[in-house]
């Protein structure tokens, strides 16, 4: 499962976690006398909303200055925040330090609002595990026929034995478009991953024509002109990447748009890869770029 209609897993899986430790904080708050305020519960509830927007910031900036060469490279992307770029072992400790500070006079708030945030980070750590399960259960990789740019038959199977990741994007899709650049660095920063755009739906003549104006150069885009991937998948937008073993295990998927820091950061937590691989930004070609293979 990549997404819950057009939102994400993994900001299903946030909003969920928040929603849970939002209905506990409520019910034990319900539970308290009026002696910190006229109503108790909506005071608590206040403070854990607070508390989970100071969390996330802070898990925010903290995988900004983990990632910090990499967004540097490419500043507008760290208000990106599409990318899943946080660090909640960042972000739990300000928002725990948060509540604390703020209950300092309304002790009784505290217990609740504590008990609010374990719960919310339980749930995420359940949901985590039920979708890291579920992924470990998805079929492995596609074995469908796919076509290269010069009109060979191919498939997946053939590009495997490495970590693959596999990109699903059109070109008539703009974060599809603002991705690109990222992938094209990555395969050239990466040799030892098999990065493979496979687009869905579009014939040979618009893709060539888009790669050319572009000038991008890219290993291993495929045709996929009946968007099989998507339905083997369970994909249900663009773009969308997913990230295999060499083995053909599904470890990980991203719907929307990547950033190189998103993208430095699930090579190096799902195939080992070390942060310095990453830190550095790839040669660019001089003059005229080769023409798309």
């Amino acid at each position: 499962m990549t997404g819950l209609g057009p939102f994400p897993i993994h900001a299903v899986i946030a909003a969920a976690a928040t929603v849970v430790g939002w209905l506990v904080v409520r019910a034990w708050a319900r539970r308290l006398p009026d002696a910190p305020a006229a109503c108790p519960h909506r005071v608590a509830v206040g403070l854990f909303v607070d508390a989970v927007l100071v969390g996330l910031l802070a898990a925010r900036l903290g995988y900004v200055l983990r990632w910090w060469p990499e967004y540097m490279a490419e500043p507008k992307s760290i208000i990106a925040i599409g990318d899943g770029g946080f660090l909640w072992w960042a972000g739990l400790p300000a928002a725990v330090a948060f509540a604390w500070w703020r209950t300092r006079r309304r002790l009784p708030l505290r217990k609740p609002l504590l008990a609010g945030m374990a719960a919310g980070m339980l749930a995420w750590f359940a949901f985590g595990g039920l979708l890291l399960m579920m992924q470990r259960a998805a079929p492995p990789l596609p074995t469908f026929e796919l076509a290269t740019l010069e009109g060979e038959p191919t498939t997946l199977a053939a590009l495997s034995g490495r970590p693959m990741v596999l990109n699903l994007w059109a070109t008539w899709c703009p974060p599809c478009r603002r991705e690109m650049p990222v992938l094209a660095d990555a395969q050239q920063r990466y040799p030892d991953v098999a990065f493979v755009l496979a687009n869905q739906g579009e014939d040979r003549a618009t893709i060539r024509e888009y790669l050319a104006s572009a000038g991008l150069e890219l290993d291993h885009v495929l045709l996929d002109p009946h968007s099989r991937a998507m339905l083997e998948t369970g994909t249900r937008g663009l773009p969308t990447t997913l990230f295999f073993t060499a083995e053909g295990r599904l470890v990980d998927t991203h719907m929307g748009e990547l950033t190189r820091a998103s993208l430095a950061g699930t090579l190096q937590k799902r195939f080992g890869l070390a942060a310095e691989a990453a830190a550095s930004p790839p040669d660019r070609p001089q003059g005229r770029p080769p023409p798309p293979r």
